[in-house]
């Protein structure tokens, strides 16, 4: 293939990148409540297998649904003056088997909800004050607010984890489905490990940041204190572990060995609530300020179209939809896109008076000066070099004696005498063509290496300004879905608005901001 040709190739292929990434970053989710409003949910379960079916915990009672959340019914209600739905779960390998952990016992249902029974109660207020459960096929793990305990008969008998997990908060509880006998609890403590089903467990992280942790921009934070809040396994790996901190996300790939922080970058607070992984193996995080999706080394804020005040807990469906508790009810996502937005579609109203993305990336190109047309240019005048003749010159002054007889007049004196003649410059002029460079010449071998390096940041640069230019636009649009009493919240998104538009004028030379004025 000439090296022409192949150039051409990688072109296409860059814009076919670009025009595939584009597509991608105009891909987010819409939410759309299901059911009532102002439900005060704290936890939602669903089932993987039939998406219909829904469970949802409340302020002292369990709603469910068989039709996806058109129609809801109450299917438990909590005694006592501590009847908050702390969590529900499925046991594993047993959707008609669920657990709830309430303000007032542990409760669990054999069929899906028709029948329920307590079959915990604490001793004092924070033992029968349970936060988490889960449900190997051997045993039952239950967090309480006065500590972790175990039954290996189906709740019939309890005993307390007698280490430091037999004291203090429990505040998640993460088993492996392809490993049942592997299980993670978080506590205010630190994160425990166990790997023979709750006989014997290890700290894996402590609740000052252990040394092994790499923090991001060279801090040192080896002794600070910080808050666990969460911890979740992904379920088609059960070697990578991921933890919700007050500090941010940490991760580790090798059963909790070691630990390193994951980029905070796209994060609105540090301090992340909740964390789900899905079937995909996608991480999502839960904070106060919203939901975000962990892709390419970023985070990314999905909650676009949302509305809930303070979000707990996600789910998901077999389709991949998600499902959020909030206080005011529960939410689903289904997938738009930003580019079929038109003069009918509320997304125009954001966008209008600015540049749209194509004149954004044209004038990025203009910018950094890659545009495709350059390679064209440099390889017509390669070709056109050999068209043109080499000249030489050359000069060379002749100083050879040159003697001659001066004659004339017989009469006159000096006739017919020797005389030296004056010294002769002598010039030339050579024109020559190489044939041989009309078909190839040794400049095209250079072209084809800076034209690569060309496309590659022409690439980059389409890719950066297309990210930038579609999270603008979200946070536009969650900025007018705030409330008038979000003025903290707003305010975090106007100051990322100005930085984006900052970035945006970086790449495209002030571009955007002379337009928008």
């Amino acid at each position: 293939m000439s090296g022409k040709r192949r150039v051409m190739c990688i072109v296409l292929a860059a814009y076919c990148i670009i025009a595939l990434g584009a597509d991608a970053l105009a891909e987010d989710l819409e939410w759309q409540r299901i059911g009532e409003d102002n439900l005060n949910l704290s936890s939602v379960l669903v089932d993987s297998n039939e998406p219909r079916l829904i469970f949802v915990g409340s302020r002292g009672r369990i709603l469910k649904t068989i039709d996806g959340g058109k129609n809801w019914r109450e299917v438990f209600s909590c005694a006592g003056a501590h009847k908050l739905i702390n969590s529900l779960t499925f046991a594993l390998g047993d959707r008609n088997f669920i657990c709830a952990a309430t303000g007032n016992g542990l409760f669990y249902s054999f069929n899906q909800g028709k029948d329920w029974k307590r079959v915990f109660k604490g001793k004092n207020i924070l033992e029968n004050d349970c936060q988490v459960s889960a449900v190997s096929p051997s045993v039952i793990y239950l967090g309480t607010k006065g500590g972790l305990f175990i039954s290996k008969d189906r709740g019939r008998s309890w005993f307390r984890e007698s280490s430091d997990l037999g004291r203090g908060n429990i505040l998640a509880i993460a088993l492996c489905s392809s490993e049942p006998g592997l299980a993670y609890v978080a506590s205010t403590k630190g994160v425990f490990k166990s790997t023979d089903a709750g006989k014997s467990w290890e700290r894996v992280f402590s609740s000052l940041i252990p040394e092994n942790i790499q923090e991001e921009r060279g801090e040192e934070p080896q002794g600070e204190a910080y808050i666990i809040r969460h911890i979740s396994i992904d379920p088609n790996n059960g070697n990578n572990l991921y933890l919700a901190t007050s500090r941010g996300v940490y991760r580790s790939q090798d059963r909790a060995k070691t630990w390193e922080a994951i980029s905070v970058y796209g994060l609105l607070t540090k301090d992340i609530k909740y964390l789900f992984v899905s079937s995909k193996s996608e991480i999502y995080a839960v904070c106060d300020s919203g939901v975000f999706r962990y892709r390419d080394q970023r985070w990314q804020e999905i909650s676009f179209w949302l509305q809930a005040d303070h979000p707990h807990s996600l789910a998901e469906d077999r389709e991949g939809n998600l499902y959020l508790a909030a206080e005011s009810g529960l939410f689903k996502t289904k997938k738009i896109n930003f580019s079929a937005a038109t003069d009918n579609n509320p997304l125009s109203l954001y966008s209008r008076n600015e540049p749209s993305i194509k004149e954004i990336q044209q004038a990025a190109i203009r910018y950094a000066e890659v545009e495709p047309e350059k390679i064209t240019n440099w390889r017509k005048r390669a070709s056109r070099k050999a068209l043109l003749p080499k000249i030489s010159l050359g000069a060379e002054r002749n100083v050879t004696d040159l003697w001659h007889w001066e004659g004339g007049s017989t009469t006159k004196a000096e006739d017919d005498i020797l005389r030296k003649g004056k010294d002769v410059i002598e010039w030339d002029i050579s024109l020559s063509w190489d044939l041989g460079e009309l078909i190839w010449n040794g400049d095209q071998t250079s072209i084809d290496v800076r034209s690569r390096l060309m496309v590659e940041l022409r690439d980059d640069i389409l890719n950066e300004v297309t990210r930038l230019y579609f999270e603008r636009l979200r946070l536009k649009v969650e900025i007018d879905n705030l409330s008038i009493t979000e003025s903290k919240k707003r305010t975090e998104k106007q100051i990322r608005m100005q930085e984006l538009s900052a970035l945006i004028d970086a790449l495209t030379g002030g571009y955007f901001s002379c337009y928008s004025k």
